[in-house]
């Protein structure tokens, strides 16, 4: 009798403490599916709900296209947080997923590419919790617009050593997930064991273009624009087109070239055309410092060195100090303030992405602390929440506000028609950017700072302004000789040996708006490459390897 009962004991031992190693009961097993493949990472094309998916919608090889919707889904035998309670069983329950989360790797051809440990932060979608679920699906890549970090982190695979070995032809795709916990900073990451697998074959091929895709497009009647008889390299141009063709460019919707004043290229892909209103995101900020020129010529703001004390009661917004006072519009216009505000720092209290939220971003901004390791005007720092204030500032200053008054002083004359405004909570014109136009009507916006102001003739923005706007204002940390202007951006572009200073636009997804100081030449590039860390790169090297080229050599 004693020994059947230790036997007992035994066997049911090991399963009361692997129960009590867990801090929660995770999801039942629901389908004979989960059972066979626990442990396993799967593939499929497209979102298929749990309660849908078979076996036979198991992908065992996938044609990886630039639009495609490669998805994993993902079977565990225990949940994310039981995972990494095992890793760290004396961090508390509310701790643990703030301090690790799944670990990926990735292998092609059996050799490891790239591994990388998502933030705590990254979830499993509306359905999935990290305290119970054993299964989940995550989108690789996707036609469909959505915005996960999983596919954010597959363009890191590829940035990181997948674009370079995914060539065209036939390719063993691995992933493998493990859990990971970093305790503090000081610690290492500690990583589990394997705790799912699996592996696709992808299929790689390049499009087929045709000619017509890689010739220079023909500039179709009244685009507005005069246009240039001047040669280029059209073999340049052809060579751009087959490259974004191949989405070795990508995401690329338009690119216009204007030179000595005349239309001489205009190109547009990927489901664009001349209608396209692009979303050009923060290169919009640059109409902010047009529109404070003109009211500061028209006499409604006294100048840019007037301080937000002459426009708001300071007191009346938290953290109040004499510093806030002190803070001019021209610190906004540079990006200098010492408001307690950096885009580059995702903890910065000032982040715009802690504005969007907010009702009133005016407020917001205004309400900040001032950073006791600023002065204003002395050091660059992005700070999109500024800009917002800008146009609260002139939408009060200005007769009938800033959205009539854009329109008439600045749109009217240059003909601009084909645009849209995003606004504020408060419905005022949204300075922070995604002022969308088309391509031609950017075209504009930018020859009229190559033209120092002047439109057909006419004075729109004084040549005093454009010169403070093209002038290096203050220094950008941390890149070699580039510079910023009064919402512009300073750069130089060489060409053999040759260095060719311009400045120019610029907003997320690689959108850039190129004025050049000595060439007669402006480029308007628009992309979706939203938050890719290629966009801005690969709108250099448009300019840098195709542009140039074609016109100087």
């Amino acid at each position: 009798m004693n020994r059947i009962l230790l036997l007992v004991i035994l066997l049911v031992c090991p399963a009361v403490n692997a129960q009590n190693n867990n801090l929660y009961q995770t999801d039942a097993v629901t389908s004979d599916l989960q059972k066979s493949h626990n442990g396993k990472v799967t593939f499929m094309n497209g979102n298929i709900p749990l309660a849908q998916y078979k076996s036979s919608d198991m992908l065992q090889s996938f044609e990886l296209k630039y639009k495609s919707d490669l998805n994993i889904r993902v079977f565990m035998d225990n949940s994310v947080a039981n995972y990494l309670h095992q890793l760290a069983p004396d961090v508390s329950a509310e701790k643990l997923l703030k301090l690790g989360n799944l670990q990926f790797s990735f292998y092609v051809d059996h050799q490891l590419i790239y591994k990388e440990n998502i933030h705590f932060e990254c979830n499993f979608g509306s359905g999935g919790n990290k305290n119970t679920s054993i299964t989940f699906r995550v989108p690789l890549t996707s036609s469909k617009g959505e915005d996960w970090w999983a596919m954010y982190m597959w363009d890191r695979f590829k940035n990181n050593g997948g674009e370079k070995v995914l060539t065209e032809g036939k390719h063993q795709l691995k992933i493998e997930i493990r859990p990971y916990i970093k305790l503090d900073e000081k610690s290492e990451v500690k990583t589990g064991n394997l705790i799912a697998a699996g592996q696709v074959q992808l299929i790689i091929k390049k499009p087929q273009l045709t000619a017509k895709e890689i010739g220079v497009q023909k500039i179709q009647p009244d685009s507005g624009w005069e246009i240039s008889a001047l040669p280029f390299d059209k073999k340049k141009i052809e060579q751009l087109n087959t490259a974004i063709g191949n989405y070795d460019l990508k995401e690329i919707t338009s690119v216009v070239v204007i030179r000595e004043g005349q239309l001489m290229l205009e190109e547009y892909f990927n489901d664009a055309d001349r209608k396209t209103l692009h979303d050009t995101r923060s290169a919009g900020k640059s109409f902010a410092s047009t529109l404070m020129g003109m009211a500061i010529q028209d006499g409604y703001i006294k100048s840019e060195n007037e301080t937000l004390s002459k426009f708001y009661d300071l007191k009346q917004f938290a953290h109040y100090e004499v510093k806030k006072d002190s803070v001019k519009i021209k610190d906004l216009l540079t990006m200098s303030s010492a408001f307690d505000g950096s885009d580059r720092d995702g903890d910065s209290a000032g982040n715009e992405d802690n504005m969007y939220p907010t009702a009133n971003w005016v407020k917001f901004a205004l309400d900040l602390p001032m950073d006791k390791k600023k002065v204003n005007g002395g050091q660059w720092d992005y700070f999109t929440a500024g800009v917002v204030v800008l146009g609260d500032i002139m939408d009060k200053s200005v007769p009938g506000g800033l959205e009539k008054y854009a329109a008439e002083k600045l749109f009217k004359p240059l003909n601009i028609t084909q645009y849209q405004w995003q606004y504020t909570p408060q419905k005022v014109a949204n300075t922070a950017g995604s002022l969308a136009m088309t391509s031609l009507e950017y075209a504009k916006y930018a020859q009229l700072y190559k033209n120092n102001g002047i439109w057909n003739g006419k004075q729109i923005v004084v040549t005093d302004w454009v010169g403070k706007t093209f002038t290096k204002q203050i220094q950008i940390p941390e890149r070699d000789n580039q510079f910023y202007g009064y919402l512009f951006w300073n750069k130089t572009f060489a060409f053999e040996d040759k260095n060719y200073e311009a400045f120019y636009c610029a907003g997320n997804g690689g959108n850039q708006f190129v004025v050049f100081k000595e060439l007669p030449i402006v480029v308007i590039i628009t992309s979706k490459a939203y938050n890719k860390p290629y966009g801005h790169a690969q709108a250099d090297k448009i300019v840098q390897d195709y542009i140039l080229p074609s016109i100087l050599q």
